[in-house]
C-alpha cells in the first residue's frame, strides 16, 4: 500500500473512533452513574441522524446547524424517558441487581420501539445526502471534507465533555456519585436532579454523534446497533 492509502486508512479509523468516543461517553454516564445499561443508546444516535437528514433534505438547513438542535431534542427526550421509564424502577426495585435487570428489559423495549417507529416513519431504505464531499489534502492524502469535519467536531465534543467532568462543580458531583452514591448523597448531592440531567446529556451526545455520522455516511434504522455494541465493549474494558 502507498503512503497515501495508509494515511487515508488511518484517517478513516480516527473518524470512526471519534464517533465511538461520543457514544461511549454518553453510555458511560448512564451506566457508571445510574447503573442503567441502555442498549437502546445507538437507536437515539440513529434518531439524530434521521432528524438531520430530514431537515437538511426538506428545508435545506445545514447539517452543522442541526448539531445543537439534535443535542437539545435528544437531551430533552432523554430526561423525559428517565422520568417515565427509569425513575419508578429506582423506588420499586429492592436491590441493585434487580434494578439493572429491569432497566435492561426497559432498554430492550425502547430499542425495538424506536427502531420500528423510525422504520414506519421513513422506511427501511438507506438514506443520505451530499455535504462537503470535496476532498481536502492532509499530509498529501486526499480526505473528504465531510469526514474531516466529523473527526474535528467529534474531538471537540469529546474533549469538551471530559473538561466538563474534570473541571466543573457539576462534573465533580458526577464523579463523586460514580465513586460512592451514598457518600455523595451524604455531602448534599441531589441525585433526583442529577440523574435525569445526566441521562439526558448522554442521549444528547448520541444525537450529536448521529448528526455527524449523517454528514459522511448513509443511514438506516439498524445503524445504531454496532455503535452500542462497540461502546459497551469500551466501557467493559475501561
Amino acid at each position: 500500500m502507498t503512503l497515501g492509502a495508509w494515511l487515508e486508512l488511518i484517517g478513516s479509523g480516527l473518524i470512526t473512533g471519534g464517533v465511538y468516543a461520543l457514544v461511549a461517553l454518553g453510555m458511560n454516564l448512564q451506566y457508571g452513574l445510574m447503573r442503567i445499561l441502555n442498549i437502546a443508546h445507538g437507536e437515539f444516535l440513529m434518531v439524530g441522524a434521521y432528524l438531520t437528514w430530514m431537515v437538511h433534505t426538506s428545508l435545506g438547513l445545514s447539517p452543522v446547524l442541526m448539531i445543537p438542535v439534535a443535542f437539545v431534542v435528544l437531551g430533552v427526550a432523554g430526561m423525559a424517558i428517565h422520568f417515565l421509564c427509569f425513575r419508578r424502577l429506582v423506588s420499586t426495585s429492592p436491590n441493585l441487581d434487580i434494578f439493572e435487570a429491569r432497566g435492561l428489559m426497559v432498554a430492550f423495549g425502547l430499542m425495538f420501539l424506536v427502531q420500528n417507529l423510525v422504520s414506519w416513519l421513513w422506511g427501511g431504505d438507506l438514506r443520505g445526502y451530499d455535504f462537503m464531499t470535496e476532498p481536502v489534502s492532509v499530509a498529501g492524502a486526499p480526505v473528504a471534507g465531510n469526514k474531516l469535519l466529523v473527526f474535528v467536531l467529534s474531538l471537540v465534543f469529546s474533549l469538551g465533555m471530559l473538561a466538563l467532568l474534570r473541571a466543573t462543580l457539576l462534573g465533580k458531583g458526577v464523579r463523586a456519585l460514580m465513586q460512592s452514591s451514598v457518600g455523595a448523597q451524604l455531602v448534599g448531592i441531589d441525585t433526583k436532579r442529577l440523574h435525569p440531567m445526566m441521562f439526558g446529556l448522554g442521549l444528547g451526545l448520541s444525537g450529536v454523534a448521529g448528526c455527524l455520522l449523517s454528514m459522511a455516511y448513509t443511514i438506516a434504522p439498524s445503524m445504531g446497533e454496532p455503535y452500542t455494541v462497540t461502546a459497551l465493549i469500551v466501557i467493559t474494558l475501561g
